[in-house]
């Protein structure tokens, strides 16, 4: 398991959140995601032998949001 978390710039309200939670439903592998639109992150947990961070970022992308890795 990998566990990223993103700046989502252009996240400003809860239905940005359930939108961008909503891509668990779109992709296998993941096993966690929590989003806030307070704090503008977007923290995933995946499983990379399914699920590789490009596609995860491609589904955000796809989405209209722009992530920003954040260096833990």
């Amino acid at each position: 398991m990998v566990k990223k978390t993103y700046r989502i710039a252009d996240m400003h309200c809860s239905n940005c959140v359930m939108i961008l939670e909503g891509i668990e439903d779109d992709l296998d592998g993941i096993k966690k995601i929590k989003a806030s639109y307070h704090q503008q992150t977007l923290t995933v947990e995946f499983d990379e032998t399914i699920l590789s961070e490009q596609t995860l970022l491609d589904e955000i992308k796809k989405k209209r949001y722009t992530p920003e890795p954040i260096e833990a």
